[in-house]
């Protein structure tokens, strides 16, 4: 199966390839799209045992010159020093602006090379091969880039755009399922905010807690549908001015839950679980969707087996500061992204301290 996706961006088109063994064709389609001499290739050590030797030989196999570099897997390593490191390959290998650097990983792998892509040379090329789901229909796409910061997720960054997204759902066979489950948080969001169809889907499935259970056909349409919404909502708003905005729901008490939880004990895709639970019970607090609609929403969360409640050592008061830090914070006023019904939300800085505070309350 494929399916092609074009990302409409006035000065950056690019598409999604959603491709069965496209991994094997990654040195043809970088070629198609007009690329060749250097390409630095960015990696984590479980994913390049996997498929690094079939990703570097379609490459060479196409004429590219190919250099290395691999990093320590997971979160607490999505840092300026990976960075650095990214960089020291790169200057060592001499890439020049028209070298391409092309991340095979995870969503981490992806935000690290992005960034390093933005920042060498005043902005080189980089495609993203995801590997894990939640990166195939959330972070490969739409040029978020970046690192964290003791001080929250994701706070030092830009946005790059990639030449090209390359999915094979074939390489999922080896993604731990609890990395699955992380990746279908992101998908349910997608049901809520933006697609019904989907959501209706999902509410259907018997089981969405390991890929087996999934099928090929229901996995396709979920990277299918899943990339067509963030393609649309990023063609709409490249740099997240208004719309792309409702791509955070469920983040703000996620990011502060993986921050505070020092991104060891909870994973990205768990905590957005935990913070669409809170998001849904705060919008029918607020009578802005009924509580049917947060209950549908938390059946299938419990249905992917994600966690809903927040990690008991935390502590009510350490998270509104922290929510204070975030990124999407404006005026000094938290933005939340809520819904209104099932495929639409908004983004709203009118919920109170007492709200979050009672639905917190209730999480535990």
């Amino acid at each position: 199966m494929k399916t092609v996706i074009p990302v409409d961006l006035p000065q950056n088109q690019y598409d999604i390839k959603i491709a069965t063994d496209g991994l094997q064709y990654l040195g043809a389609w970088l070629s198609a799209i007009g690329k060749s001499g250097k390409v630095l290739l960015v990696s984590n050590p479980v994913i390049f045992k996997h498929y690094g030797d079939t990703a570097i030989e379609s490459l060479k196999a196409a004429g590219f010159d190919v250099c290395q570099c691999i990093l320590p897997a997971g979160e607490r390593y999505k840092t300026l020093r990976s960075i650095e490191k990214i960089h020291d390959v790169a200057f060592t290998n001499r890439l020049e602006r028209s070298s391409t650097m092309v991340a095979l990983g995870g969503g981490v792998i992806g935000d690290m090379t992005g960034f390093a892509a933005a920042t060498s040379l005043r902005g080189i090329a980089v495609v993203q091969v995801p590997t894990s789901l939640l990166a195939m229909v959330d972070a490969s796409m739409g040029g978020k880039t970046g690192v964290n910061h003791p001080q929250g997720k994701n706070l030092i960054g830009a946005f790059h755009q990639p030449s090209l997204v390359l999915i094979d759902p074939n390489v999922l066979a080896t993604l731990p399922g609890r990395e699955f489950r992380a990746g279908m948080a992101e998908v349910i969001k997608y049901g809520i905010i933006w697609n019904e169809d989907l959501f209706d889907q999902l509410e259907q499935a018997q089981r969405l807690d390991q890929m087996r259970y999934v099928g090929q056909a229901l996995l396709h349409d979920i990277l299918k549908h899943s990339c067509q919404a963030k393609a649309d909502v990023v063609s709409q708003d490249e740099k997240e001015a208004g719309l792309r905005a409702i791509l955070n729901y469920g983040h703000t008490i996620g990011h502060a839950v993986e921050s505070l939880t020092g991104y060891k004990l909870v994973n990205h895709g768990e905590a957005v679980g935990i913070g669409m639970v809170a998001a849904g019970a705060i919008a029918t607090a607020m009578d802005l969707w009924p509580q049917t609609a947060t209950d549908r929403q938390l059946a299938i969360i419990q249905k992917t087996n994600l966690p809903t409640k927040l990690p008991e050592n935390l502590n009510i008061n350490d998270i509104l500061p922290t929510l204070r830090s975030d990124k999407k914070v404006k005026a000094g006023k938290v933005r939340f992204v809520l819904p209104k019904r099932i495929g639409a939300a908004f983004v709203t800085d009118q919920v109170t301290d007492d709200i979050i505070r009672s639905v917190l309350e209730e999480m535990f």
